[in-house]
């Protein structure tokens, strides 16, 4: 059950993020700003994470002009000052909820993160409260067009051998997930393949699924919206199971 959860919430978070391509931009954006202050760096040639978040802004399809927009703009002197930030808590019936957040004003966040809480029954919690449920993940989406007409079953080899622990064959696309430890390892592979991946992040998976009703299901995940409408936060994760009926609820 635990893998048919991951991949279940892995699809969910893809299928949510789609109908909300704004945040997508805005959220990739932060991130481009973010990793031009902390290297000191505009040319994401020089400057890591900075290539990454030019890669991702490129697979979500962000226009070249606004990406070097935003480039400009995080080196400008009167560029705004984002902090990334973290929160933890539950939600009722026990869903445990991690959020990530990057803000130019925290006071503001932690406002507006401990009133969802407080307004949806849950309870905000001490960073580090959850550690013991998530596991950090590597998540590499590669879009099927790109793989060509490579031999499937040599590149499947290739992916493990660059420290791949799990892969998802869709229909459009493959999903790679690797170790914490092998992110870094799964983005030389795909270079040394010539692959650029559709996006390359880290993210959250429960250890523990949590099994409601639909009815209870669905109000928690009326909850978790109202965590990624706000402007700051940039992911929610939560170990709530996705069973296909909750899925399907949610999707029409």
């Amino acid at each position: 059950m635990a893998g048919h959860s991951k991949w279940a919430n892995i699809k969910h978070r893809k299928g949510a993020q789609d109908k909300k391509r704004a945040k997508i931009f805005t959220r990739i954006l932060k991130e481009i700003h973010i990793a031009v202050k902390e290297g000191n760096d505009a040319d994401p040639e020089t400057n890591p994470r900075l290539r990454l978040a030019v890669q991702n802004a490129k697979g979500a399809n962000i226009p070249k002009d606004t990406i070097e927009r935003a480039l400009k703009k995080a080196s400008g002197a009167d560029s705004e000052n984002y902090e990334e930030v973290s929160f933890e808590g539950y939600l009722p019936n026990g869903v445990a909820v991690f959020i990530e957040a990057s803000t130019d004003n925290n006071q503001r966040t932690v406002s507006n993160v401990r009133a969802i809480f407080n307004k949806t029954g849950g309870n905000l919690g001490t960073n580090g409260s959850l550690e013991f449920i998530f596991d950090r993940k590597g998540v590499f989406t590669l879009d099927k067009e790109q793989l060509g007409e490579r031999n499937r079953e040599e590149l499947e080899l290739e992916l493990i051998d660059g420290g791949a622990e799990e892969i998802d064959k869709g229909e459009d696309e493959w999903t790679v997930l690797t170790e914490f430890e092998d992110f870094g390892k799964m983005q030389q592979k795909l270079e040394a393949l010539e692959l650029e991946a559709k996006s390359s992040e880290l993210q959250r998976f429960p250890k523990t699924y949590v099994d409601l009703s639909l009815e209870e299901g669905q109000k928690i995940m009326k909850a978790i919206d109202r965590f990624e409408e706000d402007d700051d936060v940039n992911n929610v994760y939560h170990n709530l199971e996705i069973s296909e009926a909750l899925a399907e609820s949610l999707n029409s």
